[in-house]
């Protein structure tokens, strides 16, 4: 299809697919949960929730659309197979979604999501979330991903709930933390890792969407620049610039 030269979708509209792109994300969780379950591969808390791979496929297939709508097809759009990218510090990284066109990489994105154990994830998807783009922004320095400049975006998906929006005590080390993060709970520091991350350049754009247990899709986005509209704005503009 030809490139569209601004989103066909309104914040409104998108928002509406977003909101049944989530009711699918935790109907699959729920349904992986059960699977397993019946399998009597119970893992422990909820990750049996999770390690079916299913669950976000709703938010890529949104993704998908904001690329075709700038004129990319199936086959440069790459979501199953062939999604590894080299790496800098490791031989490769798979990524959720790449997009190229005439052997460009053109972009890629990751997308996580938590649920429950707020406590104990939140230092590993952040070290997930720095550590997976300074790889590839060093493989590309070292021009393992082309010459020209590719998008990166990072999707997170958390559970909007009360233990991940109350404020959580820091504990006393040799060093105080900065103070942005005193009084804060894991929703606000998720927050503050997405700006961040994109601040420092470690990704062209993020998104952070909060979202209750249940099938209703519900959301909350607590930051405007973080809002799924933003990252499809930003993906949807980068791409029509690809050549």
């Amino acid at each position: 299809m030809p490139a569209l030269s601004t989103l066909p979708w309104n914040e409104a509209q998108l928002g509406e697919a977003l909101r049944k792109a989530v009711a699918k994300y935790w109907a699959n969780r729920g349904g992986q949960s059960k699977r397993q379950g019946k399998r009597g591969a119970k893992d422990v808390g909820t990750r049996a929730e999770v390690t079916g791979g299913q669950h976000l496929n709703a938010i890529l297939s949104l993704l998908c659309a904001v690329a075709r709508a700038a004129g990319f097809t199936k086959v440069e759009i790459i979501l199953n197979n062939r999604l590894e990218l080299p790496g800098y510090f490791r031989p490769q990284k798979r990524w959720d979604m790449i997009i190229v066109r005439n052997g460009r990489l053109c972009a890629a994105i990751e997308l996580k999501s938590q649920v429950g154990s707020f406590g104990n994830n939140f230092n590993n998807r952040s070290e997930e979330a720095i550590g997976s783009s300074t790889d590839f922004w060093t493989a590309y320095r070292e021009g393992a991903l082309g010459a020209k400049t590719p998008w990166l975006g990072f999707f997170f998906l958390l559970e909007q709930a009360e233990k991940s929006t109350r404020p959580v005590a820091l504990k006393q080390g040799a060093f105080p933390p900065l103070p942005v993060f005193q009084g804060t709970s894991y929703s606000q520091r998720y927050a503050i890792l997405c700006e961040r991350l994109v601040l420092e350049r470690k990704y062209t754009c993020a998104a952070l969407v909060m979202s209750p247990r249940g099938r209703t899709g519900e959301f909350f986005e607590p930051k405007a620049a973080l809002s799924f509209y933003a990252l499809a704005k930003s993906l949807h503009g980068h791409l029509v610039g690809c050549s």
